[in-house]
């Protein structure tokens, strides 16, 4: 057997061994005392997340917690792993995951976690609980025959408790979706709450606060997320606040109502007294590149004001969903059954076709917000009879059909069964660097947690699925030096823990959970890109979730221990 392999297999079972033999220790432990460790990872430099300069130490694990940090040379371990010139960091935080489905097919998380990811938050706009009857039937009718996987779940904390026990490498938490919510009082109607289904959308909120969500999540560019308006969502917001969670959105707007969509963030956050965030912070359409500044000097206005207000960001230029991101909201009320229906009505097809070419039809339409059509790449089909056009541009695919784009956009949507999955180049680089310069900006793939091989492979996806940390640090940390290494690992651990209030990760001392990464500063780098984007991240070296070994020398040890995180305290 290949060395290597003996090596992977040989850390990994030792310290799931040694993980189980001891209780979770919280005590502080003097770094010179001799003693046993299940792990000691030797001679790195040690960032801890909180932002301050690199030390020399040793790192001594004992069960899943950080036992011990200094001088461990007198010390015995079960495994000694010598990271020499390595830097030592808190396992990495994607604030926002998409692998809320990819790891009930695949519980390893292979691309997040070769990157240093230890924990998925997932819950923008929709998350998997909880769900009512016909949102199940609903979630079932959507799968392919490809991915598909059982419901046993109902709430979120059900949910979370299931992926639990099926097994997965990275720890896993959610914020509860706002639309989620929404569709388990009003279906997928486009029309106004009223007082008593406010009320039955709170309590729903409020358990699942309870049960240990982030805060609440929304997405206010997708039905039927968009139907609600600023006074519902103040209303669930509110809900949050009073257990210390976050309100989180994908604003009503990232183009030509950027800045009308960011006050009304602001305003949800001043009026419900929550913590605010912007995910994917961007200015989306060439004409709306420079609110990006605006919007940036709004933040810190709002954080003058004394509110907390942040944002997170993936780092490329191209952003990616689906093709009704290009539909006004109002055909897509109800089911996709019901979408599709409408678009096949000749007068419904004919109002669609005219507001889809309107830049003032009233709706965030990414078609238009990119520019023409070959900035429009086509990643994903449902139906096996359209994935020759993967990977190919909308421009590119409508030529081959013949058509004209808005009928080309409407019959793929009819045809396939689904929205279809396309990536959007709507941004400019120079914001991109100035978003991450900002000392308030967090990280999030916005990507699923995806493996170069099996079902994976039947679909393409953006490059950020697989390298939006290894990019992050190759590209703005070491090449255009933006940051500091402290101040990079700040961004990637501790930040976003303390803002949405995650006991005890997202740092490196004595009592924090044992989710750590290993890594060469100069050799983390990605390797997806558009053309192929399923190619893992390279140059983490080892990385360790709850004590136990995920990665040991770049490869996947096979190893589950991830675990259900849930929001540190509830102020009720």
């Amino acid at each position: 057997m290949n060395l290597r392999i003996i090596k992977i297999l040989s850390i990994a079972l030792t310290t799931a061994l040694c993980g189980c033999a001891h209780e979770p220790s919280t005590q502080p432990v003097h770094a010179s005392d001799s003693m046993a460790f299940d792990v000691i990872i030797a001679g790195g430099l040690v960032l801890d997340g909180s932002g301050r300069d690199a030390q020399s130490a040793d790192v001594g694990i004992r069960g899943d917690r950080v036992a011990a940090v200094g001088d461990l040379s007198n010390a015995t371990a079960g495994v000694r792993i010598q990271a020499d010139g390595k830097r030592v960091t808190p396992g990495f935080i994607n604030v926002l995951s998409w692998a809320n489905e990819t790891l009930l097919l695949d519980g390893r998380g292979l691309s997040d976690v070769v990157q240093g990811v230890t924990l998925e938050i997932f819950g923008e706009g929709s998350s998997p609980g909880p769900l009512s009857p016909a949102m199940k039937a609903e979630l079932e009718a959507s799968m392919t025959d490809e991915f598909r996987y059982p419901v046993p779940w109902t709430t979120l904390d059900e949910y979370l408790r299931h992926l639990e026990r099926q097994g997965v490498s990275p720890n896993v938490a959610s914020f509860v979706g706002a639309a989620t919510i929404r569709q388990n009082v009003l279906g997928n109607a486009q029309r106004k709450a009223s007082a008593e289904e406010l009320k039955q959308m709170q309590m729903l909120t409020e358990q699942a606060m309870q049960e240990g969500a982030l805060g609440v999540g929304s997405s206010l560019i997708y039905a039927p997320g968009a139907y609600a308006d600023t006074e519902e969502l103040t209303a669930l917001a509110k809900v949050s606040a009073a257990f210390g969670g976050s309100y989180i959105s994908h604003l009503r707007s990232e183009g030509n109502q950027f800045l009308e969509a960011l006050d009304e963030l602001i305003d949800i956050t001043r009026r419900s007294g929550v913590h605010g965030e912007v995910y994917h912070l961007k200015a989306a359409g060439m004409a709306n590149w420079p609110k990006m500044a605006q919007a940036i000097a709004r933040i810190e206005a709002a954080r003058a004001e004394g509110l907390s207000v942040a944002a997170n960001m993936y780092v490329y230029t191209a952003g990616a969903t689906g093709l009704d991101a290009a539909f006004p909201t109002w055909i897509q009320e109800g089911s996709y059954d019901d979408w599709r229906r409408r678009l096949m009505d000749p007068a419904l097809r004919a109002r669609v076709r005219l507001e889809m070419s309107d830049p003032n039809a009233g709706f965030e339409n990414l078609r238009l917000a990119a520019g023409d059509p070959s900035n429009i790449l086509l990643l994903g089909f449902k139906n096996k009879a359209l994935r020759s056009l993967t990977g190919k541009t909308l421009k590119e695919a409508c030529e081959f059909r013949r058509q004209a784009v808005e009928d080309c956009v409407i019959d793929l949507v009819i045809a396939d069964g689904s929205r279809v999955e396309v990536a959007y180049f709507l941004m400019s680089e120079e914001n991109v660097q100035l978003g991450l310069k900002q000392p308030w900006v967090s990280l999030g793939s916005d990507g699923a947690a995806l493996a170069p091989e099996g079902v994976f492979l039947q679909q393409s996806t953006h490059p950020r699925a697989y390298g939006n940390f290894a990019r992050f640090w190759q590209r703005y940390v070491v090449e255009l030096k933006l940051m500091s290494e402290a101040e990079a690992v700040h961004r990637l651990t501790g930040l976003p823990a303390t803002r949405l209030n995650i006991a005890d990760r997202g740092c490196l001392r004595v009592g924090c959970f044992a989710d750590i990464a290993v890594f060469d500063p100069q050799r983390l780098r990605a390797s997806s890109t558009f053309i192929q984007p399923h190619q893992l991240s390279t140059g983490m070296a080892y990385v360790y979730v709850n004590g136990v070994a995920v990665v040991v020398d770049g490869l996947h040890t096979g190893a589950k221990p991830g675990r259900a995180v849930r929001r540190a305290a509830n102020k009720r």
